[in-house]
């Protein structure tokens, strides 16, 4: 097989497909993010606000290793522009819903589209791009993130003050059809046929255990106690669905999780880190509006734009470190670092009340998002590196797997230490907290004496929030200093077949 090259020009022209499936993705967690208090709010109480959040987590989570399986056995184009219309069905649900038991549903399917979003434009961008000069591109995923950075919240904002939450959903359809049309008229790639089997049963199994996990860890110490029967069941049942699921991934013919990359110390130390900043990351950063809006007063407007300034930190600690990786070909040393400012960025929060400026608010975003952004980016490109090309969806859609599993686990753990810490906080004072839970207009609406008590006791809820993630976030930076610095590849692999089947005229590389 003749190994595949590209050039600048073709890249460009890929890359303009893939970039309108990415600001689907990026968009939607930057655009929720700000309306989420008020959505809550509308239909159902505070005290659900994880389980948004959570419901599009766990779908994009479970989804992710089948989404890089099936690209490598069938190619990505049509399950890039089926992930697109996938999430788009989801989007125009989420606008339609009526109560929350629906919202939370119809999260679940936008999360299964969006699962294949960011994970295939990922693994498309390895197919084409040499690990040694992916860093070159680096700045167009940039420019993508930077976008939707700075308009998703402004633009969540926006529609909360003027318009209709709804429309942070409903913003979704005008550019997934613009992305399909585009992703179908310049994304290009050559097509192998394989004799194949899906791991069905490994798919099932890894879903269940995943969701019996989140729903334990969720439900435990808020709506049962931990020792109570459904929490033990559904921790015991997750414990021995993972073991079922490891035996019969090391006996499948074409396993959704090949074991085979956990061989690889690469692969190993970078899903594992990757797990933990996920876990550390999406259990903080999903309750800043909250924060902003509840604590501080602020319209959803006004939290949108103070959240801005940690978006850019993200992007430009992205491209600069994607620059000087593709300079100088070293890249070890930047999840250590990342991992380290994200600690420190995370402390820095919790040390927030109800006093605290902007302009501190937003310094310590900024220190949050340059660990965020030279952290992420890194360990995928690493993991892409250093796997066999066979691999390159499955182990892309397993460290987006990884990543959004430790979110899941995150904001589920957040949110069950907000609620018990908020009860906690106002205990003797004769307050109905699941009243508390409605959002942050009533909230501002109680009279003075109350919001002043109120509003206090949000602050050291969400500092504990926040507080909890700092050492989570400091294991991680002990475990990627033992992540190696594999040379980083100038060119792309041939693409074997997967699995091995004799060669037949005509065949072309796959992608």
């Amino acid at each position: 097989m003749n190994e595949l090259q590209y050039t600048h020009r073709q890249i460009l022209v890929i890359f303009s497909g893939l970039s309108l499936g990415m600001l689907l993705a990026a968009l939607d967690q930057t655009i929720v993010s700000t309306a989420l208090p008020t959505i809550v709010g509308d239909l159902g109480g505070l005290n659900h606000l994880s389980w948004v959040v959570t419901s599009y987590l766990l779908a994009s989570t479970v989804s992710t290793p089948l989404y890089g399986k099936l690209s490598d056995l069938y190619g990505r184009k049509r399950l890039f522009e089926l992930a697109i219309v996938i999430f788009l069905a989801g989007s125009a649900l989420c606008g339609l819903a009526q109560n929350m038991a629906s919202l939370i549903a119809f999260r679940g399917i936008q999360g299964l589209g969006a699962g294949g979003l960011m994970t295939l434009a990922m693994t498309i961008v390895g197919d084409v791009v040499p690990p040694r000069e992916r860093g070159r591109y680096q700045g167009i995923i940039g420019a993508v993130f930077a976008f939707a950075s700075i308009v998703g919240p402004l633009l969540g904002g926006f529609f909360v003050d003027n318009l209709s939450w709804r429309w942070v959903f409903y913003v979704n359809l005008p550019l997934g059809a613009l992305a399909l049309a585009v992703t179908g008229a310049v994304l290009k790639l050559p097509h192998r046929r394989t004799e194949h089997r899906i791991d069905y049963l490994g798919a099932a199994l890894l879903t269940a255990a995943a969701s019996s996990g989140l729903l334990g860890i969720t439900w435990g110490g808020s709506q049962y106690a931990w020792s109570s029967p459904v929490i033990v069941g559904l921790l015991g049942a997750a414990a021995v669905l993972l073991a079922v699921f490891v035996w019969v991934e090391s006996r499948a013919e074409e396993p959704i999780v090949p074991l085979r990359l956990f061989e690889n110390d690469v692969f190993r130390i970078g899903a594992v880190t990757t797990f933990i900043l996920g876990f550390a990351m999406f259990g903080a950063i999903v309750y800043l509006p909250l924060f902003l809006q509840v604590v501080r007063g602020q319209t959803a407007t006004n939290s949108g734009l103070v959240l801005v300034p940690m978006m850019l930190a993200v992007v430009l600690a992205s491209i600069g470190g994607g620059r000087w990786i593709s300079r100088t070909g070293r890249y070890r040393a930047f999840p250590a670092v990342g991992c380290a400012l994200l600690t420190v960025g995370l402390f820095l929060l919790s040390t927030m009340d109800v006093h605290v400026s902007r302009f501190t608010t937003s310094a310590y975003m900024v220190v949050l998002g340059l660990g965020m952004g030279l952290a992420m980016q890194v360990l995928v490109l690493a993991v892409q590196n250093a796997v066999d090309y066979r691999d390159l969806g499955t182990a892309t859609g397993l460290v987006s797997f990884t990543r959004s599993m430790g979110g899941s686990f995150g904001v589920a753990i957040g949110g069950a230490i907000l609620s018990n810490r908020l009860a906690a906080n106002l205990s003797g004072r004769h307050l109905d907290v699941n009243s508390l839970r409605s959002g942050p207009s009533r909230i501002a609406a109680l009279p003075p004496e109350i919001h002043h008590v109120v509003v206090h006791a949000f602050a050291r809820s969400l500092d504990s929030v926040f507080l909890w993630a700092v050492p989570v976030a400091a294991i991680a930076c002990l475990i990627s200093i033992f992540l190696r610095e594999a040379p980083l590849r100038s060119g792309q692999e041939p693409a074997p077949a997967v699995p091995p089947v004799p060669a037949t005229a005509g065949s072309a590389p796959g992608a």
